[in-house]
């Protein structure tokens, strides 16, 4: 299939209504849940594992008003370790659907089982910089410490920023808390195109420091990777 230009009109504003947050960095949740809220009490939080259960205490008795486990949403259960959550068309299709796509639109309605467009994702990733400037991380954690979930909802988002506002880090949560509340409880084109550059800095210098790790172990030189294969227990042939 040739890939095409958006289709449909472009929504300037764009009301705040479905919100995705999987956040390792837990920090700010207080003040942006609470506050989106505020602009728009029927706001509904997808989330997930330790990210739900922080939303979920944010919320207090109430929660059931405005929080949904994905599972709940995709009716899909996550994989054991956590490995599979977010990676499911009715997300994918909730981050890239195009809003004024009628052929988009019954997508979601009809084979997705009530889709809705994802309005704003709220994700930071792993911190696999962190991780492996300690010297004491063995090349098993720092695989581990790879996010490909957050990676690819975020890189979903931007693309789609005509349809999708993405928040990558939390020290954005006061410009954007901000600038809805301006908006009328609405995302605007420019601060989602904006948001989308962000977007595409951190995955790039995310991706660079995955590459520099793997090349400083020698992974580049495929005849010099002893030291990584006997960290591995192998099924015998």
């Amino acid at each position: 299939m040739t890939i095409r230009d958006l289709k449909g009109k472009v929504n300037d504003r764009i009301p705040v209504e479905n919100v995705l947050v999987s956040v390792f960095d837990k920090s700010g949740l207080e003040k942006l849940v609470p506050g989106l809220i505020k602009v728009n009490p029927n706001v509904k939080f997808m989330s997930t594992g330790g990210t739900y259960g922080k939303i979920k205490d944010i919320l207090g008795n109430s929660y059931e008003d405005n929080l949904i486990e994905i599972e709940k949403y995709t009716d899909f259960p996550e994989m054991e370790g956590g490995l599979v959550k977010t990676l499911h068309p009715k997300i994918h299709a909730g981050l890239l659907g195009e809003r004024n796509n009628l052929e988009h639109q019954k997508y979601l309605r009809e084979e997705l089982n009530g889709g809705v467009f994802i309005d704003m994702v709220v994700v930071n990733l792993y911190p696999f910089d962190k991780v492996t400037a300690d010297p004491n991380t063995t090349f098993e954690q720092a695989r581990g410490n790879i996010d490909i979930g957050g990676p690819t909802m975020i890189r979903a988002g931007a693309k789609n920023f005509p349809s999708c506002a993405v928040v990558c880090d939390q020290v954005h949560y006061d410009t954007v808390l901000k600038s809805i509340e301006e908006n009328n409880g609405c995302t605007t084109f420019k601060e989602r195109l904006n948001l989308a550059m962000k977007v595409f800095d951190e995955t790039a210098k995310y991706d660079r420091t995955i590459q520099q790790y793997f090349g400083s172990k020698n992974l580049e030189n495929l005849g010099n990777i002893d030291h990584i294969t006997k960290l591995y227990d192998f099924v015998e042939e």
